[in-house]
């Protein structure tokens, strides 16, 4: 649980930066903008797209499938805490686990398309900000594919709990997975948040 909270907060931190790259950019085209008015050609608001949140949607459906085909290979109590030794000291009935293994992917699915849609519907209700996105499009797609991110760790998760109930086999230490996905979700969104920032401030108006 306090690895999970852990990556929330990165991605809502990560969410705030992106945020403050919007308002940055609005503010530079404001101090930018001349005393007298010009006539300038609108841009059109961008629309949702469901690729703005391809991989939350196909890890929620990759978690189902998983639950789908080990569900009857679980026993009644499912361990799914662990000692550093990998021996299990904690369990709860199937269903329960089953639910805490799914409701977290349904929720982090429907965050990602609440920020995409929600964004999409306040460029539509600016001219400015809808500057901004058609400036900023790809930063759609990266604030909600970066869901995936706490997604695919629990998913992970849910597979090493599911696996050592049903085989008695653990397939990789947790920590080592969550840091090595935390590690290359870092990379690429730095990687494409810098390009985003040039691209912002390079591209002229």
């Amino acid at each position: 649980m306090s690895t999970l909270l852990i990556i929330l907060t990165i991605v809502f931190l990560f969410s705030l930066a992106c945020g403050a790259v919007m308002w940055l950019f609005l503010r530079s085209r404001r101090a930018a903008r001349p005393d007298h008015p010009t006539v300038e050609t609108a841009a059109e608001a961008p629309a949702f797209r469901w690729r703005y949140i391809a991989l939350p949607v196909f890890v929620l459906i990759l978690s189902t499938a998983i639950v789908g085909y080990f569900y009857r290979l679980l026993p009644p109590e499912v361990a799914y805490h662990f000692r550093s030794d990998g021996s299990p000291d904690q369990w709860l009935d199937r269903s329960t686990i089953v639910l805490w293994a799914l409701l977290p992917q349904f929720f982090l699915t429907i965050l990602a398309g609440a920020i995409t849609w929600g964004l999409t519907r306040l460029s539509s209700m600016s001219s400015e900000m809808a500057t901004v996105m058609a400036k900023l499009g790809r930063l759609l797609l990266v604030m909600g594919n970066m869901v995936a991110i706490p997604q695919i760790i629990l998913c992970f998760t849910m597979l090493d709990i599911f696996s050592y109930n049903s085989y008695q086999i653990h397939i990789l230490p947790l920590w080592v997975f969550a840091l090595t996905v935390m590690v290359v979700g870092a990379i690429v969104l730095t990687v494409f948040f810098f390009q985003t920032i040039r691209q912002a401030f390079v591209t002229p108006r």
